[in-house]
């Protein structure tokens, strides 16, 4: 069963019984965030219009990430690209600027601001707790910081960026976001765990 898209858990903060927090859980509904895609054949003329459209080489392999004006474009899927606006640029005017370099011939542009959700998961235990909700090798040399990787729990989805060695950002479908946030909550709780929402 889906959860609500606009639901997530009340601000929370459970610490161990000698009063520590270890990881620390950021809620964020996102307002930039823009998916570019296309099919086999047209992945050459995509990745260029994106190029001049961004003013900058999009990644070459999934997993990558590469920083432009617009914020963070992921390389998420061999045809696919994920835009993390990091200004206040409203999502219309984003989408309207990429489609004027992407054509309908070329690929496809669409806001998806509505449907995800990103937490942001820090602390000195936080690969503790993801370590157990996700199969990822979670040492530097495999996955280093500033890459992401594909994953997910339970058969639902998740993005996961690893930010710093202890400070991830996981992105989650609205839909089934306020479990996944549950489940990482339980997770952390030995550690000690604070939930936040930031609007």
């Amino acid at each position: 069963m889906s959860d609500s898209t606009t639901a997530a858990p009340a601000t929370r903060s459970q610490p161990t019984r000698s009063g520590q927090l270890q990881v620390h859980l950021r809620v964020q509904k996102l307002s930039n965030l823009t998916q570019i895609s296309t099919w086999s054949s047209n992945i050459g003329a995509l990745s260029s219009a994106l190029h001049r459209a961004l003013d900058c080489a999009p990644p070459l392999h999934t997993g990558q990430l590469v920083s432009c004006a617009l914020g963070t474009l992921m390389r998420s899927g061999p045809y696919e690209f994920l835009l993390v606006g990091d200004t206040g640029q409203p999502p219309s005017d984003r989408v309207t600027l990429l489609r004027q370099h992407i054509s309908a011939d070329t690929g496809a542009v669409l806001d998806l601001s509505h449907a995800r959700v990103r937490v942001s998961v820090h602390g000195d235990k936080a690969v503790e707790a993801l370590s157990k909700l996700y199969a990822l090798d979670m040492r530097p040399a495999a996955f280093a910081s500033n890459s992401f990787a594909l994953t997910g729990h339970h058969h639902i989805p998740c993005l996961l960026h690893r930010l710093d060695i202890q400070h991830f950002h996981a992105y989650y479908f609205t839909t089934y976001a306020r479990g996944q946030i549950e489940a990482l909550a339980d997770a952390a709780l030995e550690f000690g765990v604070d939930v936040t929402q930031a609007g």
